[in-house]
């Protein structure tokens, strides 16, 4: 079989397309990346959330067992207990 050869403009088809593979690899490299980022700061909020839903916690027994049970108004500062 007969070698053949390709015109300029299909070399270039197929250039352009192999082009645009290899910058929509790299653009999905960057997106993984950046996702990654996000994970990484998604765990570290969680954790966060962790630490805050700890303390909030502590916080309610402490005042439990100074005031009792009951509600507070934290705009006026009151306690009011539960009869």
């Amino acid at each position: 079989m007969e070698k053949q050869v390709l015109t300029q403009e299909e070399i270039q088809s197929l250039k352009n397309i192999q082009n645009y593979q290899l910058f929509l690899v790299e653009q999905l490299g960057v997106l993984e990346y950046k996702i990654q980022i996000l994970e990484l700061e998604k765990q570290k909020l969680k954790q966060n959330i962790q630490k805050q839903l700890k303390e909030e916690e502590e916080i309610g027994k402490q005042l439990q067992q100074k005031y009792g049970e009951g509600s507070i108004n934290l705009e006026k500062g009151e306690f009011t207990p539960t009869s």
